[in-house]
């Protein structure tokens, strides 16, 4: 059995395609459309690629490789109809996300090797961070992991309560020391229960304000001390969770916290609620961070890891 048949079930394929389906309906449909009655690709049909591919919140600096490279392939293999032009862009777009040099996970593998591995969560409020936290609980739990969830996003009641209930709702166990409280503080003593309790997996929320970059910076950089403080080589992942409907908003977003914190992983929610999925090429190719998992509904189980040729694949249908 193939590694793409053997990671990506029926259901997985299924949920992934209709969780594209905005940006596939825009996306193909356009491609159609622009090469329609020709026989070569010119530069009037690059012109409206390009346009294409920067509704689709791909970003003019990952447009312009794509659009440079396809000219490259056609050049060389003689491009004669949509088949082959499609063949060709898919190629190009799986380079390109071969570039970040990501290995694709089977499952939802811990970032460590190590027992317990320390994920740290960041991104702004209302991007998903805590909805994601809690499907990365659910999963982990399914696996048999031992998991525990630390609110660290101590300027929202509705952060700390959200986040409650995910551990109620998976079976995880919870640290709080409530509103208002030091971040740094919650941190280290999430990780000091997590000891204790000898688990598997320990997963810190944080608050998600972005109005002043400084402040972010320090209180990040406070919380990962605290952190490698009580656990040293902690955290084991930084996951940056971004909202795909924001588009090149959410690119701003990585810009931001890549700047405050050294990101190792980002989780890009909503894919099902924008036809703007081509911000997952964007922020692949201009970060070079890996996207660990994707949202392609509001199930439980839809939160996906990211797998580049599944999506190419699919986004190509």
């Amino acid at each position: 059995m193939s590694f793409f048949k053997k990671f990506f079930t029926k259901e997985k394929e299924e949920d992934l395609d209709k969780g594209l389906e905005k940006t596939k309906s825009s996306f193909l449909s356009q491609i159609t459309k622009a090469i329609a009655g020709k026989s070569s690709v010119d530069d009037e049909f690059l012109d409206q690629l390009e346009q294409i591919l920067i509704s689709s919140d791909v970003g003019l600096e990952t447009t312009v490789k794509i659009i440079d490279r396809l000219e490259k392939k056609v050049a060389e293999e003689k491009y004669f109809n949509v088949s082959e032009l499609n063949s060709i862009l898919k190629r190009v777009i799986i380079d390109l996300l071969d570039e970040n040099n990501t290995v694709d996970l089977e499952d939802f593998d811990l970032p460590s090797l190590t027992k317990p591995s320390v994920i740290l969560v960041v991104g702004v409020n209302g991007v998903g961070k805590t909805t994601t936290i809690g499907k990365l609980s659910h999963q982990y739990r399914k696996r048999g992991k031992t998991v525990i969830l630390g609110a660290g996003d101590t300027f929202r009641a509705a952060a700390v309560d959200q986040l409650k209930i995910w551990a109620n709702r998976t079976n995880a166990d919870f640290y709080s020391k409530g509103m208002n409280t030091d971040p740094a503080a919650v941190a280290f003593e999430t990780v000091n229960e997590g000891l204790s309790f000898g688990s598997d997996v320990i997963i810190i929320d944080t608050a998600g304000r972005l109005h002043n970059k400084k402040y972010l910076m320090d209180e990040l950089t406070k919380v990962k001390k605290s952190i490698e403080k009580k656990l040293p080589g902690a955290p084991h992942e930084v996951l940056l969770v971004l909202d795909a409907t924001t588009g090149q908003n959410a690119i701003e977003q990585a810009k931001a916290f890549t700047e405050a914190t050294n990101v190792t992983a980002i989780a890009l929610t909503k894919l099902d609620g924008t036809a703007k999925g081509g911000v997952v090429l964007g922020i692949s190719d201009q970060f070079k961070i890996p996207i660990r998992y994707i949202g392609v509904g509001e199930g439980v189980e839809q939160l996906q890891v990211f797998n580049k040729r599944a999506f190419v694949e699919s986004l190509f249908k």
